[in-house]
């Protein structure tokens, strides 16, 4: 049986013997082997070494978008930190939900993220509390900056490489090819972090794309590098501003001797605030100082009406005095709740309240233009809006005419509004256009003389301060209200504006109470 099935082998190729074919394939074949081989060794190397890259980039990616975030303090805002890969190096600063800046800060496969958060209460109170913080957190905020980001770029590269150890670990199960995917890693991360340092350009903040809301950041501020120029000497001179405030008492000393009758009421009258928290520290002084019974606001707390900017409105609370507030056109609904929230204060909405002896009434500003823009003219004072704002003051004069109790002040933003007023109550307060004003309206037949004054901007108008090359001073008024709640005197308070620090004090005695200061008569507009 075995001879046959050797037979049948042999015979199974009829063309070649088999013995022949067996010596024509045997050597042949071993050197394909040998060659094969290589190639195959080669092949499987370079495999090898494709698989550690793969492994080692999708570690980087993964890592990256895994760990490459930490939360940090800069200055009084909290932020959130975040590094992405990207084909080209920027930076993002979200502002939300005002938009975004985005800059070209640096080269390589890096995208930082810097997202800013709500203020923090404690540390802005703190801030407001101790004016030489002020300084202290304008100087610490980039070593905030410079600490977080250093933070994440350490965390980034633990994370990277930790994530590639496990993913190598679980593909290859050998410790030499994970210890190559690791370092491989390693030096991709530490190459691009080290690659951004290197080309880091701080001069991209004055050179910014804008996005969202924030587009119309070029209009409101004008040029970036010149804004940014004198906000360098704003932040230098801001201690030296608010420490000035204390001079008050000196100067309030120095002026003729003038005491109020027993049972004066003393109002603290402010507006245009506009996110300017050194408005807030020159508020508290005088409260203190001037024994003010009653803080009167008279509108454009912020700037866009924001839910961020309502954190602004926190400092209220630490007044400690009622705060009578009316909404101006850059406020919105979400900033007159949050004042509402305010334990001291008081939001009138064509309506009116008695605080401190005083019958007050107010309206909110009928237009919500958060556009940065304040003069009459620049707000669109058309026909169209000279109706709104002139039909607020006609609402307002009808609620005090029908109130129960005589009113003693009423509150409009745009002193536009006021017209209708005259004759209904001696004293109407207002602000909106920056520029203070006292004036009498136009006397009704039969009725009362009305007394207008307009305040200043006690922000100094924000960031708008900035623009023109004398900067808007922070300004407020103390009034005088003796015992039949009618107008005895007033103080206007001026602090120099940006990179200024000269505190001035006028006082005005009004010899006539029933009859108003003497000042010109300024008719208002009418439709």
């Amino acid at each position: 049986m075995d001879g046959q099935e050797n037979e049948q082998r042999n015979t199974g190729d009829a063309d070649t013997p088999a013995t022949g074919r067996g010596r024509r394939w045997a050597l042949p074949r071993r050197r394909g082997d040998v060659s094969s081989g290589r190639g195959r060794v080669l092949a499987r190397r370079v495999g090898v070494a494709l698989a550690v890259v793969a492994i080692a980039l999708a570690g980087v990616v993964i890592g990256t978008f895994a760990g490459g975030r930490v939360q940090t303090d800069i200055g009084p805002f909290r932020a959130e930190l975040t590094l992405a890969p990207a084909l080209t190096g920027s930076t993002t600063v979200d502002i939300p939900p005002l938009g975004a800046l985005q800059l070209n800060s640096h080269d390589g496969p890096t995208h930082l993220t810097v997202g800013l958060g709500a203020l923090d209460q404690r540390r802005t109170e703190a801030l407001i509390d101790d004016p030489a913080s002020i300084s202290r957190a304008s100087q610490s905020a980039v070593t905030d900056v410079r600490t977080g980001v250093m933070r994440l770029g350490l965390r980034t590269v633990g994370a990277t490489l930790l994530v590639t150890l496990l993913l190598a670990g679980l593909v290859f199960r050998d410790t030499r090819r994970t210890a190559w995917a690791g370092g491989l890693a390693l030096a991709v991360t530490a190459g691009s972090l080290g690659l951004a340092a290197s080309t880091l350009r701080p001069q991209a903040i004055e050179e910014p794309r804008y996005e969202g809301l924030l587009v119309n950041a070029p209009a409101i501020v004008g040029d970036a590098r010149k804004i940014a120029n004198d906000y360098t000497k704003y932040a230098e001179q801001l201690q030296r501003l608010v420490g000035n405030v204390s001079q008050l008492y000196t100067t309030v000393s120095a002026l003729p001797v003038y005491e109020p009758a027993p049972g004066t009421t003393r109002v603290l009258h402010v507006s245009d605030m506009h996110l300017n928290p050194t408005g807030w520290q020159l508020i508290r002084t005088v409260v203190e100082q001037f024994g003010i019974d009653v803080v009167i606001d008279t509108g454009d707390l912020t700037d866009w009406g924001s839910e961020p900017e309502a954190s602004y409105v926190g400092s209220i609370g630490l007044l400690k005095k009622p705060y009578v507030y009316i909404r101006g056109n850059h406020d919105s609904g979400k900033t007159a709740a949050a004042v509402a929230q305010q334990p001291n204060a008081i939001v009138l909405n064509n309506s009116t309240t008695t605080v401190a002896g005083l019958t007050i009434a107010g309206t909110g500003d009928p237009r919500f233009t958060p556009d940065k823009e304040t003069s009459p003219a620049g707000s669109g004072l058309t026909k169209q809006v000279a109706d709104q704002v002139i039909g607020a003051g006609d609402q307002l004069a009808t609620t005090v005419r029908n109130s129960p109790k005589p009113v003693n002040i009423a509150l409009v933003h745009d002193p536009a509004s006021a017209g209708p007023l005259s004759g209904t109550c001696p004293l109407v307060l207002a602000g909106h256009t920056h520029a203070r004003q006292v004036s009498k309206l136009p006397q009704v037949p039969g009725q009362m003389p009305t007394q207008l004054m307009v305040e200043g901007s006690t922000g100094g108008a924000g960031l708008r301060g900035l623009e023109g090359e004398k900067p808007t001073p922070l300004s407020m008024t103390v009034l005088y209200l003796d015992k039949d709640k009618l107008l005895q005197a007033y103080d206007d308070i001026t602090v120099g504006g940006t990179g200024q620090s000269q505190v001035s004090l006028e006082r005005h005695v009004v010899r006539d109470p029933k009859a108003g200061a003497e000042v010109p008569v300024t008719p208002t507009p009418t439709r």
